[in-house]
């Protein structure tokens, strides 16, 4: 069996137990909280794989991979914070029978907890600006969740405002997931996704490459894997500007401010342009087989620019989704 971290509110020393995905515990009776259902046994343990021929002209003693978030059941990286997310809002009482999940989303966390939603058996309600891909809102219906539109103008800051907005009107009716400020989102990645790069690198990663949309990402990987080696270096990759945006990245200058995000932990912050985002993606697709998102081609393109400056290391990127959910964008063609 494979040891599997467990999910706790104690972000410095998550539980290890055995099983693929263990039972949540209630910290002060031992109790079963509730079991976890097959399709959310799917949600992590995503590859991590080697780029070759996109790549070009890097050092010999240079390795770098990729690890394919867009694996997990949902389509994306956004499965970890959600079930974080929920598991800690079921433990707590804070998600109890009668109250809907809402939350603000640019559209993968959002799909994450409409199919835990469906899986668990909670409603799902989601703030969306109403330039989403068509995908996405296909998908979200298609696990039954509630949509409302936001002006696409606000972006995802906008969407959060609406949906805060709704709360404050009928607190009683709404479990905020908040995904930009819940400390579970980053524990998601302290406990499953930087322990898998870890693992999978047997330990040699030297630099690991993340977009930042809500930072949970970077927050929680980068801070266990400094805390293995405080060499590794860690960087953000962000948007050139707010007006040429890449789907699930903010641009940290004018976003509004996250609490879960130190800036202290970042190393550096690649500026990516959209245009180069989608470039990669194209070319990840027709030269590697790996249909991503346009986050993982900006991923990948700042991957890139560390791996030409070094002589000898290590560079993990992360992708965060697969390229389904943007099948409509003419870019591809």
């Amino acid at each position: 069996m494979i040891r599997t971290q467990l999910y706790t509110t104690d972000f410095a020393r998550p539980k290890i137990v055995d099983g693929m995905w263990p039972e949540m515990v209630d910290d002060r009776t031992r109790r079963r909280v509730f079991p976890i259902p097959s399709v959310v046994s799917l949600i992590g343990q995503t590859p991590l794989v080697p780029l070759d021929r996109v790549v070009g002209n890097l050092s010999p003693a240079v390795d770098l991979y990729v690890k394919l978030e867009g694996f997990n059941p949902g389509g994306s990286v956004k499965d970890r914070a959600a079930l974080s997310i929920v598991q800690e809002a079921l433990r707590t009482g804070e998600l109890s029978p009668g109250k809907t999940l809402i939350d603000a989303t640019s559209g993968n966390t959002g799909i994450s907890y409409a199919l835990l939603g469906a899986a668990l058996g909670f409603p799902v309600e989601l703030v969306m600006p109403a330039d989403a891909s068509p995908e996405r809102v296909q998908v979200l219906k298609a696990y039954g969740a509630k949509l409302v539109l936001s002006d696409p103008a606000g972006r995802t800051d906008g969407a959060r405002g609406v949906a805060q907005q709704m709360v404050a009107a009928e607190p009683d009716r709404y479990f905020y997931a908040d995904q930009y400020n819940n400390p579970a989102n980053p524990l998601a990645h302290y406990t499953t996704t930087g322990p898998e790069i870890w693992q999978q690198t047997a330990g040699q990663v030297t630099h690991f490459v993340a977009g930042m949309g809500t930072s949970g990402t970077m927050m929680g990987a980068g801070r266990y894997l400094r805390e293995r080696n405080p060499a590794v270096q860690l960087v953000g990759v962000q948007p050139t500007s707010s007006e040429r945006s890449i789907p699930g990245l903010k641009h940290l200058a004018t976003a509004d401010a996250l609490e879960i995000y130190d800036p202290h932990l970042v190393d550096e912050i690649a500026v990516v342009d959209v245009d180069e985002a989608k470039a990669m993606a194209r070319r990840l697709a027709r030269e590697k087989g790996f249909f991503v998102g346009i986050s993982a081609g900006a991923a990948v393109v700042a991957a890139l620019e560390v791996a030409r400056e070094l002589a000898e290391g290590t560079v993990v990127a992360l992708l965060p989704d697969g390229g389904f959910k943007y099948a409509s964008a003419p870019f591809w063609a």
